[in-house]
């Protein structure tokens, strides 16, 4: 009763924004749906999979993954774009969050605009492998391949404008050597052909190529972060082989549509944040070949602005489309 007469009291003005804070405060209501743009297995789907347990615990609803891939990542972005239930959340990568603007001409959201990014999660390296008939035994060698042999040499990736293929571009271009470049439309086949010779060499993110690099079916020349990797530490980086401005690394980020509410955006970044400092879950992480990378809600939107800058200026000098 006392607890009435108290609120009853309350001025006009903040007995109106009551509801709105209570409501406010015991989101979800209901499970919440997390897209991931890519198949199950895939890196933001593994990601998704190591922090849910840890947003169930504590918002006490289901976190249920829905995995809708498709065009690079593209179909399943626009759906968290344009969700307006209040209970959709998504996990993606670089592709549809800072470079699909300048591959897709008629991509169907804008992530300047439609995305609220929440946290950049964790990243990871990666490594520029050849296969073992080729003579090349580190990057040195590689690099006087291309040059003794210009263009004779091919290289896959994942699909024109991925991650791997632009670091293979901007790595071409810094070292002044051409290769054919081979696109597939997923890993397992490009390494199945990378490991047969079919294709010479290839950059891809560390979890996709560790076992056949420990089995020796490939050979790993470089890698492309700052500083040598734990599982690889034999292999030098390309900031060791004079080329710093090739850093790059893969990337993983929670986001969310544009509407979302900044109290929540700012509950599910801290959160993140909690989970990611959780052992159990660096360890998942790091076995996959992740390393934790975290940053909140403004940070995390300059990171994808810079990185859409730098490989924006990249895919408009090379003219690359995601047809090719």
């Amino acid at each position: 009763m006392e607890s009435r007469r108290r609120l009853l009291a309350l001025p006009p003005a903040l007995l109106a924004a009551a509801p709105c804070a209570r409501a406010q405060s015991s989101w979800p209501e209901r499970a919440v749906r997390v897209i991931v743009p890519f198949p199950g297995g895939s890196t933001p789907d593994l990601a998704a999979r190591v922090l849910l347990p840890h947003f169930q615990e504590v918002f006490g609803q289901p976190f249920v993954v829905e995995n809708r891939a498709g065009a690079g990542g593209n179909i399943g972005t626009d759906l968290i774009a344009k969700a307006t239930d209040g209970h959709t959340i998504g996990v993606s990568i670089n592709g549809p969050l800072a470079t699909a603007p300048f591959l897709f001409p008629n991509l169907p959201y804008d992530p300047a605009r439609d995305i609220a990014p929440i946290a950049l999660l964790a990243r990871t390296a990666q490594v520029l492998v050849v296969h073992p008939s080729l003579p090349a035994r580190d990057l040195a060698g590689f690099i006087a391949h291309l040059r003794a042999e210009p263009g004779r040499l091919s290289y896959g990736s994942v699909g024109a404008g991925s991650g791997g293929h632009l670091a293979m571009v901007e790595l071409l271009h810094l070292t002044g050597t051409s290769a054919e470049h081979i696109p597939y439309r997923g890993f397992p086949q490009a390494v199945v052909d990378l490991v047969a010779g079919r294709i010479q060499a290839m950059v891809l993110v560390l979890a996709g190529i560790l076992p056949q690099i420990r089995e020796g079916q490939v050979r790993a020349l470089a890698v492309t972060s700052e500083q040598r990797l734990p599982q690889l530490p034999e292999v030098p980086t390309l900031v060791e082989a004079g080329f710093p401005d090739a850093v790059s690394h893969a990337w993983v980020g929670l986001i969310g549509p544009a509407s979302m509410p900044a109290e929540r955006i700012r509950r599910l970044s801290e959160e993140t944040r909690r989970a990611l400092a959780a052992p159990a879950v660096r360890e998942r992480l790091e076995a996959a070949g992740f390393s934790i990378h975290y940053l909140g809600p403004e940070q995390f939107r300059a990171h994808i602005a810079a990185e859409a800058a730098r490989w924006g200026a990249l895919i408009r000098r090379f003219d690359i489309r995601a047809d090719q």
